[in-house]
């Protein structure tokens, strides 16, 4: 992941590019917590990375913003990029991270490599893999169909709350 670079942007003062050693340069946290899924399986892991929360303040929000979008590298079945929205009090929750190790060691493809959000206060699917952009925004309006993410879009609920 030598040429990956997280980018910050929407209503930001400072856009940002952040490399994996930046990520990881920054203050970590490592918890271990329980993964819930829809499809009703649940696994415990733990997981180590940056607090989102200290990636939006080296980003400066602008006041006006009220989501944070993810935008993700797969595409799931052919049916569009993978995306994901969370609002400022879980972006802000101290459990909320950007992931880049599990269980000890370099997250892995499979569990959404380079990065992936962890967000425990939610369900499986708003943990969102293979992070390629953090966007600040003030409506959910503009992206997908408008419901605040992939799976929204497709009759999920937006607040998926555990």
């Amino acid at each position: 992941f030598e040429a990956w670079r997280l980018q910050g942007h929407g209503l930001v003062a400072k856009p940002l590019q952040l490399s994996l050693p930046d990520l990881k340069a920054l203050a970590a946290r490592s918890q271990i917590t329980r993964h819930d899924c829809v499809e009703g399986w649940s696994a415990i892991g733990q997981w180590t990375g940056v607090p989102l929360g200290e990636v939006l303040k080296l980003a400066g929000l602008a006041s006006n913003a009220r989501y944070i979008v993810f935008h993700c590298a797969d595409n799931l079945d052919g049916l569009g990029l993978y995306y994901e929205s969370i609002d400022l009090f879980d972006a802000f929750h101290p459990q909320t991270i950007l992931a880049y190790a599990m269980n000890g060691r370099p997250l892995e493809i499979g569990h959404g490599a380079p990065v992936r959000l962890r967000v425990e206060r939610q369900l499986g699917y708003k943990h969102a893999k293979f992070v390629m952009r953090v966007e600040a925004a003030e409506s959910l309006a503009p992206f997908g169909r408008g419901r605040g993410g992939f799976w929204e879009d497709r009759g999920y609920a937006w607040y998926a709350g555990i």
